[in-house]
């Protein structure tokens, strides 16, 4: 196993963006993972958008990935045991305008789809659900 080092600067600059924010919160209050489907049904973002979203929380260092078949699966890491405390801190945010708690509300209906604890379905918004073919 490698060691990454993590820039406290990289973290921030990549929690510093609207749609990376609410991924990762979405992931913090689930404790989660999940594939790009579930995220483009639960966000309301087109995949290559939220592909680049993960790319940059992933590069960051708060992010894992791992591919199964066709999907791939993302998961919040959970060292440095400082992640911890910014998880904390992105739970404990206001959510003023409930985007958090509309993201939450269709993430857990999209999580009823799976199948055996995975998405064989792929993405089922209508309209991203033709940008996937």
């Amino acid at each position: 196993m490698h060691s990454v080092t993590i820039q406290p600067e990289e973290i921030f600059q990549a929690l510093a963006e609207e749609t990376r924010l609410r991924i990762i919160r979405l992931m913090v209050v689930t404790s989660e993972e999940s594939c790009l489907c579930e995220l483009v049904d639960s966000l309301l973002e087109p995949s290559y958008k939220l592909s680049r979203h993960l790319k940059i929380l992933r590069q960051a260092g708060l992010l894992s990935s791992k591919k199964e078949g066709r999907w791939v699966y993302h998961r919040l890491l959970t060292e440095p045991p400082y992640l911890e405390s910014l998880y904390a801190m992105v739970r404990a945010l206001p959510d003023s305008n409930k985007i958090y708690s509309a993201d939450l509300k269709r993430f857990r209906e999209r999580m009823c789809l799976r199948e055996g604890g995975r998405c064989l379905i792929g993405i089922q918004s209508g309209a991203f659900k033709a940008e996937a073919k």
